[in-house]
């Protein structure tokens, strides 16, 4: 079942951030921070899952797994991934059923042909306008709550330009879009220039090292961005803090490094509690 607090915040106006959730650890420390809203990232739900790189490899099966496992695990609401709709209008129609019988929140579908590629990636191809506009027809179409939110995504900067983006935006707004993406603007004047222009709440899309400055949250809010996702953060601070220990293991055989997160804690929070209270219950001794 959607949950309702996504479209009480669009319907808010105040901006607010989202993080990008890569696996489940991930979930449960957003869980302890207290967001409300997480973003289920395609990139590196798939890098996590499979070692594999966002370029249309995974499958709508496993990727409906793995966003519902997440919106199990998560105590917020889940913005979901589609990538393309996983093919034609009947696939997309399959894509929303499923997703929302998952459990998540809103979907974000995206203009690319299929397989897609990262935004943030060369080489990617674009499906026409008209097809994209049906595609977010059936999308609105398929949803059973009207809490359910639909998020049309761009990749038009790379091959069509600003003016492109626009274009194509102003028609998936026309077909009923909740939420518009333009994905991998590559400055603030040309972020300025789509939330002045655009109809409905635009998104914005922090990937660090992509193509999109990062500014503070505080100017995002003031460019008039209805809300930020930040899907490699995690991602990359953990990776960056892996690689440390793992180098600090090999070079120096430290094994208790400073800084770790409390192993008891993370016990409580992935659940061991529940299990060890089941035990005390109905175990047997010896």
């Amino acid at each position: 079942m959607a949950n309702p607090i996504l479209r009480e915040k669009l319907n808010s106006g105040k901006f607010f951030v989202v993080p990008g959730i890569q696996d489940m650890i991930t979930a449960v420390i957003a869980n302890k921070v207290g967001f409300d809203i997480v973003y289920g990232t395609g990139y590196w739900l798939t890098a996590s899952a499979w070692g594999l790189p966002d370029a249309g490899i995974a499958t709508y099966t496993e990727m409906r797994n793995r966003m519902e496992t997440l919106a199990r695990t998560s105590n917020a609401a889940v913005i979901a991934d589609g990538d393309t709709g996983y093919g034609g209008l009947l696939n997309v129609h399959h894509t929303v059923k499923g997703y929302e019988a998952s459990g998540v929140t809103a979907i974000q579908i995206e203009d690319q042909e299929f397989p897609k590629k990262c935004g943030h990636t060369p080489f990617k191809r674009l499906i026409s306008t008209e097809d994209m506009v049906e595609k977010i027809q059936v999308a609105v179409d398929s949803r059973t709550s009207e809490d359910f939110v639909v998020i049309a995504r761009t990749d038009a900067r790379e091959s069509e330009g600003l003016d492109g983006v626009l274009r194509r935006l102003e028609a998936y707004s026309k077909a009923g879009a909740d939420v518009l993406f333009p994905e991998a603007l590559h400055s603030e004047e040309e972020m300025r220039k789509a939330c002045a222009v655009l109809d409905k709440p635009c998104m914005a899309n922090m990937s660090n090292h992509g193509k999109t400055p990062v500014p503070p949250a505080e100017v995002l809010a003031e460019i008039g961005y209805a809300y930020a996702i930040y899907p490699s953060l995690t991602s990359l601070a953990a990776c960056a803090a892996m690689e440390k220990v793992l180098r600090d293991l090999k070079d120096n055989g430290v094994g208790q490094p400073d800084g770790l997160f409390d192993f008891s804690e993370f016990c409580s929070l992935i659940g061991f509690e529940d299990v060890w209270a089941f035990e005390k219950k109905w175990g047997k001794a010896g």
